[in-house]
């Protein structure tokens, strides 16, 4: 008898013929926010974490979204995602066609959408969709955009779980990549792009 079968063994023992009862799990916990999607305060509080995370956030029109993307990009191949609409896109932005990962992470930003935003953690969760392109868009290149419309703003995590695919690839970025050592140093881009703008479609 294996170390393994002993210790099963041992356990079918203690536990006897019939397997205990199971008290149901409650799930009375909150999924929905006080504040609808968008609501101004929402906004605000979203606004306040992101910075807190020391990503740049930018406030526009629907008209000035291209614009306002064009203005933070540095130069260079800008990537979007494959479903970014058309009135994001800066002039002379390539979108992602499935490029290698060298490629990829060589290019001088990338801008996708999302699948929601989270105001009280300033999360932004891309799920693969077109919108949001593949994980490796928002991971590899060093300057991450991602347009986020009022609407998709939300107040708490549970609100934002309900919005998306469970079973989706979902990406959830809170900031601009970065870690610490165990003497507290603060070091960006680890992980992830080292710059995040946000552009807030109003």
């Amino acid at each position: 008898m294996s170390a393994r079968d002993e210790v099963l063994a041992r356990i079918r023992t203690a536990l006897g013929d019939e397997l205990p009862v199971l008290a149901p799990v409650v799930r009375d916990y909150r999924t929905a926010d006080d504040l609808p999607p968008g609501d101004p305060a929402l906004l605000d509080l979203l606004v306040d974490r992101l910075e807190d995370y020391k990503a740049t956030v930018v406030r526009c029109g629907p008209d000035e979204v291209a614009a306002s993307v064009a203005a933070r990009v540095p130069p260079g191949d800008v990537v979007v995602a494959p479903g970014l609409p058309a009135a994001w896109r800066p002039d002379g932005a390539t979108e992602d066609d499935g490029r290698p990962a060298v490629e990829l992470a060589s290019a001088a930003a990338a801008v996708t959408g999302v699948a929601v935003a989270v105001a009280e953690t300033g999360t932004l969760f891309l799920d693969g969709s077109p919108v949001s392109g593949r994980r490796a868009l928002s991971l590899l290149p060093d300057f991450l955009v991602c347009v986020v419309t009022a609407d998709q703003v939300v107040g708490g995590v549970p609100a934002g779980l309900s919005r998306v695919n469970p079973v989706a690839p979902l990406t959830m970025i809170s900031g601009p990549s970065a870690t610490s050592d165990i003497e507290l140093e603060r070091v960006e881009g680890v992980h992830g792009p080292r710059t995040l703008v946000v552009v807030l479609v109003t």
